[in-house]
């Protein structure tokens, strides 16, 4: 491939855009895209496949911006190649209601498969992807149709390399053999402290060789654009191993301050804009000024791309013919639906049936779930026999020159890496055609895994945590493994559902309502020790997030718990029918996100007013105030030692939930009216 004068000036021109929407915006890193422009050109233009009119199509290459900061270097190739970002869009940098926020954030801007800033969680969410790849293709390719054979390609930089997630999910990339992804490392030698000889000297292509990667490295990535698409040609030849190629650039090239932190992180002065402008030979009293015959240029790779998704529409149907289950069940996932008739495989549970742990009641879920929902795609940072996360009969997903599986199969061997698990998951669920990810660790460790699971919630992602060994009651294993403010972190979390079920209708419950929530992760909090069914439960009624467990008439409190706790509560309601003459109402609330979404008219029938209301939860009681009067729970570390013992240390016992309800009830008896949480002034604010 030779390169020529209009190659040259669209990297100028994506370096431009850069520089004026930073500058416009009063804010942003320009210094990223202007050394990067040259490998983006040749990558999107000479290299990857999609269609800028279609963003969702299937089979196109998968592009990551693991430097988010560098966003405008994408914004701007989004926008010259004819994505649904416009010139307005790209001044609108940074401003409310953009398409072009000041991160990627892949539900705002077409054309970004996943949302990137945190340094390192892009790198990990390309591993996701390329695993969804490697799994799809296994799974639907046949014999001269090739339905999916996509790459990705991410952009990392110096920051990325030294987080750990990315070295995590490097380290599983490795050996799971992903020779369908490419990382191209920015080796600009800044970070935002200064060169990167005051903290991080390792040799990072070493690094990644152990990993079991193949390793390259261009040493002029400000001008040797034929180096550059030779190195990366070379990488996808290489389909046993992943591929990194260390890009060797001059942050904000072109630049007074070029190759300095001072380009890093904020707009270029007025003159030092003008000065660049001329240099590359674009009129400096103009901004956002692009020449035709880059836009030219670029749109005939756009119409390539239409020509290739519909030779890949007609290859489809073709496949559909020729394979119709298949190809039925490929266009099903396309269209993001469940298999029909799915939900019948819950299992149902009476107050007759054995107590049961809830982590054993998910193991269930999952082996009657994951014949009849085969996008169900599972894991567990090595804790299988603990997390019980794997279905008899599973197959590994591993290469098949280990031995221990295939690409087919669909349960993941993460090892100890929670962070890159939960980042992983949420490129998987990026990749497209209805995956749905679900791993495992205990509840604890999934704060590890914090940076990850909050993007899936911003990103919208529905992925599953199988989230053992939920509380106190995991026993002997102590302080150091039992979750206390675990739940009210991920609780405080927008759009995530936290559950906690208290038995085995309403674990099913969790993984419907998990699964049909689209756009929703979820967090299934699960016992060691075993729990009863309960009388009243049902899954419907466990739909709703919360219900009334037991109820009584002319109460004088109510008992509300979640998980483990459910059963003692009602327990405690009897003990103090029988040693009091005190009658209690016993309320499961499972999911706070999913009651608090129900009609005001349900939430105060479950909570009504007029009654004093403790909580119960062997967990710290930050954020029970939405919901009760008085808290009952654990706001200290726990213990180590026999789990029944433990609980009977902290009073959670019928016992000790009786002697603090009839203090509820003393207490709040001079109160009148006593208005239901529900019925707060600001729950009134439509």
């Amino acid at each position: 491939m030779t390169y020529g004068e209009v190659d040259q000036k669209a990297i100028n021109s994506i370096r431009i855009l850069a520089i004026d929407a930073t500058s416009k915006a009063n804010s942003g890193h320009p210094g990223a895209p202007m050394g990067m422009a040259p490998v983006a050109h040749v990558l999107f233009n000479n290299i990857m496949k999609f269609n800028p009119k279609n963003p969702d199509w299937l089979n196109r290459d998968r592009f990551v911006l693991s430097n988010g900061h560098g966003c405008m270097l994408q914004y701007a190739l989004l926008h010259l190649f004819g994505y649904d970002l416009t010139i307005d869009d790209l001044k609108a940098f940074r401003t409310i209601g953009s398409k072009t926020p000041g991160h990627p954030e892949a539900h705002d801007t077409p054309g970004v498969e996943v949302t990137t800033g945190p340094l390192g969680q892009g790198f990990a969410n390309a591993v996701g992807i390329a695993m969804g790849e490697a799994h799809l293709k296994a799974t639907f390719n046949k014999p001269d149709f090739p339905l999916v054979d996509n790459y990705t390609y991410v952009f990392f930089g110096d920051g990325c390399a030294q987080e750990g997630v990315a070295a995590e999910a490097a380290s599983l990339a490795g050996h799971l053999q992903l020779g369908n992804l490419i990382a191209i490392y920015d080796d600009n030698h800044i970070s935002i402290d200064g060169d990167t000889n005051c903290s991080f000297t390792e040799d990072v292509l070493k690094r990644f060789e152990s990993y079991g990667w193949h390793t390259q490295w261009v040493k002029d990535g400000d001008n040797d654009l034929e180096g550059i698409q030779k190195a990366i040609e070379i990488a996808k030849s290489v389909t046993d191993k992943p591929s990194v190629i260390k890009l060797t650039t001059t942050i904000g090239f072109g630049s007074k301050l070029e190759g300095t932190h001072g380009v890093h992180g904020n707009p270029l002065k007025g003159d030092d804009a003008a000065a660049v402008k001329s240099k590359f030979g674009f009129d400096p009293s103009k901004s956002f000024d692009v020449p035709q015959e880059v836009y030219e240029l670029y749109k005939e790779k756009a119409k390539a791309g239409e020509s290739l998704e519909s030779q890949w529409n007609a290859l489809f149907e073709k496949y559909q013919q020729e394979y119709p289950k298949e190809g039925a069940e490929l266009a099903r996932r396309l269209k993001g639906e469940l298999p029909e008739g799915w939900e019948k495989a819950l299992p149902t549970y009476s107050p007759s049936d054995p107590a049961i742990a809830s982590r054993k009641l998910s193991e269930t879920v999952l082996s009657k779930l994951a014949p009849v929902v085969p996008e169900l795609i599972g894991g567990s940072a090595d804790l299988t026999g603990s997390n019980l996360t794997r279905w008899k009969d599973a197959v590994d997903f591993q290469p098949p020159s280990t031995g221990l599986g295939d690409y087919s199969g669909r349960y993941i061997r993460y090892g100890v890496r929670e962070h890159a698990m939960g980042a992983i998951m949420n490129g998987l669920s990026a990749y497209g055609a209805n995956i749905i990810p679900y791993s495992g660790t205990f509840l604890n460790f999934v704060s590890y895994a914090a940076g990850a699971v909050r993007l899936s919630a911003l990103s919208h992602v529905r992925n599953i945590w199988v989230a053992t060994h939920d509380s106190i009651g995991l026993g002997e294993d102590g302080p150091t493994h039992q979750p206390i403010e675990t739940l009210a972190h991920f609780r405080a979390l927008p759009n995530c559902q936290v559950w906690r079920p208290a038995d085995g209708n309403e674990t099913s419950a969790a993984y419907y309502i998990a699964l049909t929530s689209k756009e929703t992760p979820a967090i299934i909090a699960l016992s060691r020790q075993n729990l009863p069914q309960l009388e009243g439960s049902t899954i419907e009624k466990a739909a709703k997030g919360g219900y009334v467990t037991l109820e009584n008439e002319n109460a004088q409190v109510t008992l509300i718990s979640t998980g483990s706790e459910v059963a003692i509560a009602i327990d405690a309601a009897k003990y103090l029918q029988e040693k009091h003459g005190v009658t209690a109402r016993v309320v499961s609330l499972p999911c706070w996100e999913v009651f608090d979404s129900q009609p005001k008219e349900y939430r105060l029938s479950v909570l009504p007013d007029g009654i004093p209301i403790l909580s119960i939860e062997v967990m710290t009681t930050l954020g029970w105030e939405k919901y009760s009067h008085e808290q009952f729970g654990l706001n200290r570390f726990g213990a180590s030692g026999p789990y029944k013992e433990v609980y009977e240390k902290f009073e959670f016992t019928p016992q000790g939930i009786a002697k603090r309800a009839i203090a509820t009830i003393d207490f709040w008896k001079e109160v009148s009216p006593i208005r239901s949480p529900i019925n707060r002034a600001f729950n009134q604010i439509v």
